[in-house]
């Protein structure tokens, strides 16, 4: 039987400051070691000043994951070197007198399956190593401290998990909630980052890390389970140990064996105090919580008919979910829902093409509105998507710069249809005999009016004219 837990470490890029200093949260816009003060890279006589505003929101994504939370929180000193880490000890959050952390035992669902999850703790995230030289022979390490201290989250989960597909589906549901919440942008590189703990028919755990995406944690753990069976069905010990992810060779090798809790030599933070969340702070907090995207979606289904599985893709991307609250009308909600899922979504599928996209709620709203009201066809007003996308011009000066209004004059459109009535006489005695047919002809009208034309009076005219 196999078993995986993860620890997911999730930063709170929403913040402005880091968690225990006046530095930026957001270190990605400055040049090396940079965003940086006495206080994050550890200096003598420097003193740690919480984050208010990162407890709430740590103790938001707790609540949001159905955690138990506690009245007091701790803080304390985790005791280790390495390069990364200025101080030599990071200052992090464990259950030594009592539940002390932002959260405790909570669960998700990831489909059927309940993963369960043993506690969420507040705390800084290290530097970042660099790796510079052609060979291991001439490699050197540099060190940037911007990242030190900026305000991170660690959800550890139970050893539900019993596939590597589950552990992807999983995070990507994760993902979705912090986005939702407004916490944390995971899209951000190293801003959501997973450990993974391996083990096979009741054996010794394997940590794996140094993994750099959800799909390569899915590989990490598939190989990890091969490479343990294959030693299990030889009689051969699997060590407990910690191992990393070569994303070159796509193998997990071995780094060192696995720390127990008394080798940090954990002790309480001396300079932070023990920080109350009272029940009045817990249920402020819950009434600023945005809607959830289970909740949403249910709405999207119950309100406006959206289909499922369109409600589902609409409502567990931010993105995509606060351009429909924007944009929608009770009487153009389904519209607006097929444009955004149908066509949108492809248009701008990463992060870059988003941020250079110049589509507004206004223009959704616009294009819904005319497709409904028949000013446009579905296919001029994909057309008309694309150049919003692109310039962010009004919808009705781009239906007269590219001429995508709809063919609806009757006199004009029946002298089209007459003409591919001449043209297709076979189609025409088919249509006659078995009306479904009829489709062919309005799509050769479509064909010859290049997506203009009415379907509803193109169809209507070619039934008379078929009699």
């Amino acid at each position: 039987m196999t078993k995986i837990g993860l620890e997911i470490h999730c930063q709170l890029t929403n913040l402005e400051s880091k968690l225990f200093c006046s530095c930026k949260a957001n270190y990605r816009e400055f040049g090396i070691n940079e965003n940086i003060c006495p206080i994050c890279v550890g200096l003598p006589g420097s003193l740690p000043r919480l984050n208010q505003e990162a407890v709430k929101k740590a103790t938001m994504i707790a609540i949001a994951l159905n955690c138990s939370t506690p009245e007091k929180i701790a803080f304390f000193r985790k005791n280790y070197f390495y390069p990364d880490l200025p101080k030599n000890f990071q200052i992090t959050q464990l259950n030594i007198y009592g539940d002390t952390s932002i959260g405790g035992a909570g669960s998700i669902m990831v489909g059927d399956k309940k993963i369960n999850i043993t506690r969420i703790q507040l705390e800084e995230d290290p530097g970042r190593l660099i790796y510079e030289g052609s060979s291991s022979k001439n490699l050197i390490t540099l060190a940037d401290y911007n990242r030190a201290g900026t305000p991170l989250v660690e959800i550890v989960t139970e050893p539900d998990f019993e596939s590597p597909k589950q552990v992807r589906d999983f995070l990507n549901i994760l993902s979705d909630l912090l986005e939702n919440l407004g916490v944390s942008d995971p899209g951000l590189e190293g801003a959501m980052r997973a450990d993974a703990n391996v083990s096979i028919e009741g054996g010794k755990k394997v940590e794996i890390k140094n993994i750099g995406s959800f799909h390569d944690l899915e590989k990490a753990t598939h190989f990890e389970i091969t490479r343990q069976e294959s030693l299990h069905s030889r009689d051969i010990e699997i060590i407990q140990e910690t191992r990393h992810w070569d994303d070159q060779r796509k193998i997990t090798i071995s780094s060192r064996s696995k720390e127990e809790d008394l080798d940090y030599r954990y002790f309480l933070e001396g300079d932070i105090p023990w920080v109350t969340i009272d029940s009045e702070i817990k249920e402020k907090l819950k009434s600023e919580m945005p809607e959830s995207i289970s909740s949403k979606k249910e709405r999207y289904v119950s309100k406006y008919n959206i289909p499922g599985q369109v409600a589902d893709v609409l409502s567990s991307d931010k993105f995509y979910s606060d351009l429909f609250e924007e944009s929608h009308t009770e009487s153009n909600a389904k519209e607006v829902a097929n444009i955004i899922t149908t066509d949108l979504m492809g248009l701008v599928d990463t992060r870059e093409k988003r941020e250079e996209s110049k589509i507004t709620a206004t223009h959704l709203k616009d294009l819904a509105d005319s497709i409904q009201s028949g000013k446009i066809s579905r296919n001029s007003a994909k057309n008309a998507l694309h150049e919003i996308v692109k310039t962010g011009k009004g919808l009705s000066q781009i239906i007269l710069e590219l001429d995508l209004g709809n063919v609806s004059d009757e006199s004009e459109l029946l002298g089209i249809i007459q003409k591919v009535i001449s043209e297709e006489p076979q189609a025409v005695e088919q249509a006659k005999s078995n009306p479904q047919t009829i489709n062919y002809l309005v799509g050769k009208v479509m064909q010859k009016t290049k997506g203009k034309a009415d379907p509803t009076l193109t169809l209507d005219l070619l039934k008379k004219q078929l009699g």
